[in-house]
Parts: C-alpha cells; sequence; structure tokens
C-alpha cells in the first residue's frame, strides 16, 4: 500500500534531512514512525503526502507515483498533521462538506459519517460554529473526522493524539484498528512509544534522516529491553 524507495531530501546541500530510506508498508497493516524530535519524520510524511518534493527517490501509494500522478495518489490516503493549520474562518460543517465535495462523497454518505465520527467525538453540536471558536483538541477531532469521510485506503497521521482527550483518543486507536481490520492501511508518527508498543504491527526507528531500525515490536524488543530502553540506547548511541 505504501512503498518508499531510496527517499532522500536535501535542503541545504550539506546535510540530508532524510538519507536513503526505504520501507513497505502492507494493506491491513497499522506501522508506527518513530525518532526524536528532528530525526526526519515529518520529512518524510511531507514527502509522502506530496507537500515536498524529495531530492530523490520514490513515493507509490498504492502503485501511484505520488510525484508523477499526484491527483491519483491523493485520492487514496487521507493525512492528518500534528498541527491544526485549517480554514478557521467558515464552520466545522462547511469544512466538513469542503472534504466531502474534494472526495466526490455524495451528500446522504458524507452526513452518515459526519454523525459517525463527529456524534462520538462530542462535537457534532457545535459544527455550525466557526472553527476559530474551536480549541486545539476539537479542531484536531474535526481534522480527523475530515480525513476518514472518504473512508481513504491509507490513512496517514502525524502524531495524532496531540490534543485530544483520554476518551478520544481511546476513540481514535479504535477507528485505526478498525480501519486496519477492514483492509486499510494506517501511517503515523508518535512520540508516545507505550501507544506505538501496543498498536503496532510494525515500527520503524528513524534518526538523522536514516531508519536504525525495524520490524514488529517483538523483533525490536528482543534486543533486550522495553521499546523506551531499545529506542533511547539506539537514538543515543547514533
Amino acid at each position: 500500500m505504501l512503498r518508499l524507495v531510496d527517499l532522500t531530501k536535501n535542503y541545504d546541500g550539506k546535510k540530508l534531512a532524510v538519507d536513503g530510506i526505504n520501507l513497505d508498508v502492507s494493506s491491513g497493516e497499522i506501522f508506527g514512525f518513530i525518532g526524536p524530535n528532528g530525526a526526519g519524520k515529518t520529512t518524510t510524511i511531507k514527502m509522502i503526502t506530496g507537500m515536498l518534493l524529495p531530492t530523490s527517490g520514490k513515493v507509490f501509494v498504492d502503485n501511484v507515483d505520488v510525484r508523477n500522478r499526484p491527483v491519483e495518489a491523493k485520492k487514496r490516503f487521507a493525512f492528518v498533521p500534528d498541527h491544526a493549520e485549517i480554514f478557521d474562518s467558515i464552520s466545522g460543517f462547511d469544512y466538513l462538506n469542503f472534504i466531502g465535495d474534494i472526495y466526490n462523497v455524495s451528500k446522504n454518505l458524507r452526513q452518515k459519517r459526519i454523525e459517525q465520527f463527529t456524534v462520538p467525538f462530542g462535537i457534532y453540536e457545535d459544527l455550525g460554529k466557526a472553527i476559530s471558536s474551536f480549541s486545539h483538541g476539537m479542531k484536531q477531532k474535526l481534522m480527523i473526522s475530515g480525513a476518514l469521510l472518504s473512508k481513504p485506503k491509507l490513512f496517514i497521521l502525524d502524531e495524532p493524539l496531540v490534543g485530544l482527550d483520554p476518551k478520544s483518543a481511546k476513540m481514535l486507536k479504535d477507528i485505526m484498528k478498525e480501519h486496519c481490520a477492514a483492509g486499510g492501511t494506517v501511517f503515523f508518527s508518535s512520540h508516545v512509544l507505550e501507544v506505538v508498543e501496543n498498536l503496532c504491527d510494525r515500527i520503524a526507528i528513524i534518526q538523522d534522516g536514516r531508519i536504525i531500525a525495524m520490524g514488529t515490536v517483538a523483533d525490536i524488543k528482543a534486543q533486550g529491553g522495553s521499546l523506551e530502553d531499545i529506542f533511547l540506547e539506539l537514538t543515543e548511541n547514533e
């Protein structure tokens, strides 16, 4: 479902922000992407989503080249960034309908899905208000709801639990599991190693733009210790 081939990003002509990453994420898989601040996680995600062009290498979503066929690729995934950058002068309903129009979600199906996600998140009654009046957590829930409207094959999230209360965080984790159980794929970054350990089928640890470990949680922990211990040891050694 997601394939990165020798993916590289160089911003200043010197140090590589992302240095030749290769990975494959299969359908039905929850894949965790972890690393310290500045390791290259967000840069990698921006190249996956087409927000940044790679210096070299390729990204394929469902066998579609993101650089050569960006619109076709973007039909196959939805993205929730780490910061709730959103049109805040419009209402929540306007935002969700805008997303529904982009992805050609029918009016009837759209309304059902809006209720399906926003009612449990506790923001349905506020959708008529301007997004500028929403808290950070409410904006995050709105963006997650919008991303799920099209039932994307690939769900990409950058630090998705930031700003969510415990109940909403549990809901999102359940949504991620259900999405993959139905054949979808989730690729997400997080600093919350406990969530990664309990949720992911496989993980990759990135440091200084390179993947320094990849496999199941059991594979990583087989090196000795908890995921947190291994993560700290690997990144400190690097």
